[in-house]
């Protein structure tokens, strides 16, 4: 199948200007200022893109795929993600996480949930372990699971400065971040260290007293939810600043912004303001975690669920709100997490990537089309392709 955009406005994410693009299976075939459509070949699918914006699908590292919480018991713990909830959201590759339970809550189903969002048309990778530590991986050593399994990229989501945490110390962090290096240095992956990081004073000093007291880089590890009150916000720019990596959490409600949350769009301006560089921040959507929210005593007094809509909603309020410009805003949810976690298919839109292409409409950024693998799997805010049970 070759599909042809003519006429498009790339950002890949750098502006690249008017163009004609053509998918050639499942990669990008050839960029040009124009692109004739091949003789002889009929099953050829012509789009003309005039008045229409193309970036790189968009990236969300950090996704509850099988689902999360389970902090009010049972009963709260939130369902899997649906295919259509990525696509419709422009979202063509996911990283799945567990989270808080790390017990009914398995490597095995989460794998499995990757895997069956491949086969139903999206690239999917996970992170091994849960808030816990010690870490509960698949195959019983970090190492072993991310050299055996192509899915499994580093580990994660783990828990420091929360009530909800393992409280793990500087030497067992040191060593799961050791782990994840030398695993992802033999399978060629990044072997990052996902961390979730709660609202606690402690703020990032774990990390950051591995660094001081081990050879392990500071950009070994990736935290995230920096965004979930002033005072880490404030950390997390120092934490920036030295060499490190932040990540901002999209999915909110707005109780936690009356309690101070930072706004992603805001926070990005604020941040490169502050002389951050623009690689080292991205935004994830923790879709289809729990939102809890705590009383003083760590009670639970309520809750509502994330969404991976969020994720692009927040871009593009950055673009439109906070004069950011297009190219620095789509590399937090593009570029910026296919370098840190190293998924070299992914990212931007170059010949020989992956063709997974998000059509924007120039008027207002609203999505238009997305493209996964080569696929078209959305058109004019529809569904064209569903998952298996939708």
């Amino acid at each position: 199948m070759l599909t042809l955009i003519k006429n498009a406005e790339i950002y890949a994410p750098q502006y690249l200007g008017k163009k004609d693009l053509l998918i050639v299976g499942n990669k990008i075939g050839f960029i040009r200022d124009f692109i004739g459509k091949p003789e002889g070949f009929v099953d050829i699918e012509v789009i003309n893109a005039e008045g229409m914006v193309v970036v790189p699908g968009f990236i969300d590292s950090h996704v509850h795929i099988i689902g999360g919480g389970g902090e009010g018991s049972y009963k709260t713990r939130t369902p899997e993600i649906q295919l259509t909830d990525a696509t419709l959201s422009g979202i063509t590759t996911l990283v799945g996480v567990i989270g808080t339970d790390g017990t009914t809550r398995t490597m095995v189903s989460l794998i499995a949930k990757a895997r069956g969002l491949e086969e139903e048309g999206i690239t999917c990778y996970v992170q091994t372990g849960s808030y816990q530590v010690p870490v509960k991986t698949l195959t019983g050593k970090i190492e072993d699971d991310l050299i055996l399994v192509d899915n499994i990229i580093g580990v994660g989501e783990i828990a420091i400065a929360d009530h909800r945490s393992s409280q793990p110390t500087v030497e067992e962090m040191a060593k799961i971040a050791s782990a994840a290096r030398i695993g992802g240095m033999l399978s060629g992956k990044a072997g990052i260290v996902n961390v979730h990081v709660g609202d606690s004073f402690d703020h990032l000093k774990l990390l950051e007293e591995v660094v001081d007291k081990t050879d392990i880089p500071i950009k070994q590890f990736y935290p995230t939810h920096i965004n979930r009150n002033p005072h880490l916000f404030e950390e997390g720019i120092r934490y920036a600043r030295k060499g490190g990596f932040v990540d901002f959490t999209t999915s909110s409600i707005p109780k936690f912004f009356e309690e101070g949350e930072i706004k992603c769009s805001v926070g990005l301006k604020r941040m490169l303001g502050e002389g951050v560089p623009i690689s080292r921040i991205t935004f994830t959507s923790d879709g289809q975690a729990s939102l809890p929210d705590f009383n003083e005593h760590g009670e639970l007094i309520g809750l509502q669920i994330g969404k991976v809509s969020t994720l692009y909603k927040e871009v593009r309020d950055a673009i439109l709100n906070e004069g950011i410009p297009i190219e620095d805003a789509i590399s937090v949810i593009t570029k910026n997490p296919a370098s840190i976690l190293k998924l070299h298919r992914k990212g931007s839109v170059e010949a020989g990537k992956d063709a997974d292409l998000v059509l924007l409409n120039k008027d207002d950024l609203s999505i238009h089309s997305v493209f996964a693998l080569g696929r078209k799997m959305t058109e004019n805010g529809e569904a064209l392709v569903k998952g298996t049970f939708e």
